[in-house]
């Protein structure tokens, strides 16, 4: 692996880890009571990785304008199936780290509401004090947690599935429309702004049945209809379909690059 693929798949790992993680705000808000500020700090976790997701077309797009000028495009395949690979090792860690990552984002609701300075927020994560916090917040899924994920997951089938088409398209995306711009030279920067129509598609599918689905029981939670316990394992259950999503992804790909190089050619 070279070093510039070794860069995307580092930051793709990282894209995804966030985005894995921010599920963990949500947790750390019903325990703590503060379910404005979880959802702040997860809207600011997804908008810190769908912004980082907007570094990495650029990479990926010189990497097929080399490949087109200098030949070698054979490779091309393989790269762009390990950058999905990358996704998906980052999401499952992500998953690992849901119990730390709650804990984390509890004492980060908890400093916030002392101090009310984002800035702060964000400098204290480097003080001893905040590397003391992370070090002693580190801890590993339970297996006696992890078999009460047979039990009742909180959300219906319909939305775990609606979850891994959006995650799949999202993963897919971008990488998919560059590919076919490989596929199709002609008309690559076509086929590269056909990837906001698909990530349109599964930021829909997102917003409009999985988010309310999650307020919904979150509501339920803090007016006692549901307990904390069935809040944890739907968001677990919710990062698992994240994570199915991305191995999905990997099927869909090519087929999905053939697609839009020949829509691109037709529009």
């Amino acid at each position: 692996m070279g070093s510039k693929l070794l860069v995307i798949c580092l930051l793709t790992a990282g894209i995804n880890l966030i985005g894995a993680l921010a599920y963990a705000a949500r947790i750390a808000g019903v325990r703590t009571g503060r379910i404005a500020m979880s959802f702040a700090l997860f809207n600011v976790l997804v908008l810190v990785s769908r912004t980082a997701n907007g570094f990495l077309g650029p990479f990926l797009a010189k990497r097929i304008e080399d490949r087109l000028a200098n030949g070698g495009g054979n490779a091309l395949l393989g790269d762009f199936r390990m950058v999905l690979a990358s996704a998906s090792v980052a999401v499952f860690v992500g998953i690992l780290l849901v119990p730390t990552g709650q804990r984390l984002f509890a004492d980060a609701i908890g400093y916030f509401q002392r101090t009310r300075s984002t800035g702060k927020l964000l400098l204290h994560t480097v003080t001893p004090g905040g590397l003391s916090t992370i070090r002693h917040s580190l801890t590993m899924p339970k297996l006696k947690n992890l078999k009460t994920l047979t039990s009742m997951q909180g959300v219906g089938w319909g939305v775990l599935l609606a979850n891994v088409l959006a995650q799949a398209l999202l993963s897919v995306g971008v990488l998919a429309s560059l590919y076919a711009g490989y596929l199709n030279p002609e008309f690559r920067v076509t086929a590269s702004q056909l990837s906001a129509i698909i990530n349109g598609v599964a930021t829909i599918l997102l917003f409009a049945l999985i988010d309310p689905q999650i307020s919904v029981l979150t509501d339920d939670v803090v007016e006692g209809r549901a307990d904390a316990g069935l809040f944890r394992r739907t968001i677990v259950w919710i990062s698992i379909s994240r994570l199915v999503g991305t191995l999905l992804a990997q099927a869909l790909f090519l087929p999905a690059a053939l697609a839009i190089a020949w829509v691109a050619a037709r529009v």
